[in-house]
């Protein structure tokens, strides 16, 4: 089969406007994927050049396709079939800071250079105090940016135009404000110019960003089908869901120059990321989190298996639209919309979505997802909704560790799974439930005091001893 390498036909002239810092599935299934689809749409007209700040050496992979590599988007959208292979060709050059660090450097100096992307992982902005001087490679992501652009800010005579726009897609909040804060941090670490630090402050934007997309990666079992649709192989190929959002919160300067919305994509430029963050939270990853325990209970093992039966879609849908979004404070038309986007990708065909992979960390995941929408719910209504309770008890029995005959997938803190072998020691279960409801350890507060909930939970987790097959 015949290599992907680029040619006239697959190249364009654009300046490369933007500098990504990681090549990892998410970055080239989301980020590249929406600048190659603003590219073909005449909106966009920029390149990419990626920065690898982990690998010692350029991947041979990037070098022998030239950049180019197929998003596979597969799943449902809108009820129909989605089954598509998009070749990206925005990528058009790669630099690894340990290769040649002056080459790094010097990428900084692009007249045309206008934004910033990152995806270092949840734990990539960070400042490091013990950190190298900035003569040296820095340890950490903010560090090795601050270097780059204290070389654009001398360059460029301190240019208040040339300032950048920076878009970090990091799961944190306020993920851009952070990564503002780590750079004047090293700026004041490496004791630069208080210039520097202005120019920083006033002449770049840091946008707080909020991305979702499921991207399964390297689809290995499909590659051979995919290779032969695309006739060419593909080391890249990045699988992907259909389903795409970016929430940007910025200046309207921002949108100007990035109008990816103008392209037909799902993006939105915001001046408030918080309903938009609320919503994924409690609906997205609420619904997860209830699901999974209460469907693990039941004998089921991914999430496509579980809302494909009848009985846990009504239970899933039921927690979504009956108790979770009227428990919110935003438009229901709007939340609603976002409700039947996440039924849809919870059934995609392509995508196995294992409950034990999702259940990881579950304790501070239903502090944080479902117990303010369950809470919530109870000060409205003054009565318990009925199925985030019962996803409450299915957790609380799911952290007993073994359930008729069977060990469970328990994946947390020491120190949590702790407290639930403790607890479920008691002589008997509304002992159990008291202490963990007592934990504020565990919740941020003592549950016990909201009357009803205790006896609410015993009765949830009786009827699952009884209903659920051994």
């Amino acid at each position: 089969m015949k290599p992907l390498q680029r040619t006239a036909s697959n190249s364009n002239s654009y300046p490369v406007k933007i500098l990504q810092f990681g090549f990892g599935n998410f970055l080239r299934g989301f980020a590249d994927w929406m600048v190659e689809e603003a590219n073909e749409k005449g909106i966009f007209q920029g390149n990419i050049e990626v920065v690898q700040i982990h690998s010692k050496h350029i991947d041979a992979k990037i070098t022998r396709q030239d950049g180019l590599f197929h998003v596979i988007e597969r799943g449902l959208s809108q009820g129909d079939l989605i089954d598509h292979a998009q070749l990206i060709t925005c990528v058009t050059g790669v630099t690894s800071i340990f290769e040649d660090y002056e080459a790094y450097l010097k990428l900084g100096e692009n007249p045309d250079l206008e934004f910033i992307i990152s995806n270092t992982t949840e734990s990539g902005i960070y400042f490091d105090s013990e950190d190298f001087p900035i003569d040296s490679i820095s340890k950490t992501f903010p560090g090795k940016l601050t270097a780059l652009l204290f070389n654009r800010f001398l360059h460029f005579s301190g240019d208040p135009e040339r300032g950048l726009i920076f878009l970090p897609c990091e799961l944190i909040e306020k993920n851009g404000q952070q990564l503002k804060s780590c750079i004047l941090s090293y700026a004041e670490k490496w004791e630069l110019p208080q210039e520097f630090s202005d120019w920083i402050s006033n002449h770049n934007i840091f946008c707080d960003t909020l991305v979702d997309r499921i991207v399964p990666g390297y689809p290995k079992a499909e590659i051979a089908e995919i290779e032969e649709k695309i006739d060419c192989k593909d080391e890249l190929a990045v699988m992907v869901e259909p389903y795409h959002f970016w929430a940007i919160q910025g200046p309207e300067e921002v949108r100007e120059r990035f109008p990816l919305d103008h392209a037909g994509l799902n993006v939105k430029f915001v001046e408030d990321l918080s309903p938009y963050r609320t919503m994924k939270v409690r609906i997205l990853n609420g619904a997860h989190t209830t699901l999974v325990p209460y469907a693990y209970l039941h004998g089921f093992r991914t999430v496509r298996e579980s809302v494909e039966d009848p009985g846990m879609l009504v239970f899933l849908e039921q927690a979504i639209y009956e108790e979770i979004i009227p428990s919110m404070e935003y438009p229901k038309e709007e939340l609603t919309d976002f409700a039947k986007d996440v039924l849809e990708r919870f059934a995609n065909p392509f995508i196995r979505h294992e409950l034990k992979s999702i259940a990881l960390n579950s304790i501070s995941k239903f502090k944080v997802r479902v117990l303010p929408s369950l809470l919530a719910y109870w000060a409205k209504n003054q009565t318990w909704p009925a199925n985030l309770t019962m996803g409450f008890a299915a957790l609380i029995l799911f952290y007993k560790g073994n359930f008729k005959g069977e060990t469970l997938p328990l994946n947390d803190d020491p120190t949590v799974i702790s407290i639930f072998s403790t607890a479920w020691s008691k002589s008997n279960l509304v002992d159990t439930l008291t202490e963990v409801c007592t934990n504020e350890n565990l919740w941020g507060q003592d549950l016990s005091q909201y009357e009803g909930l205790i006896s609410m939970l015993e009765s949830c987790i009786q009827r699952l001893i009884t209903s659920t097959k051994p």
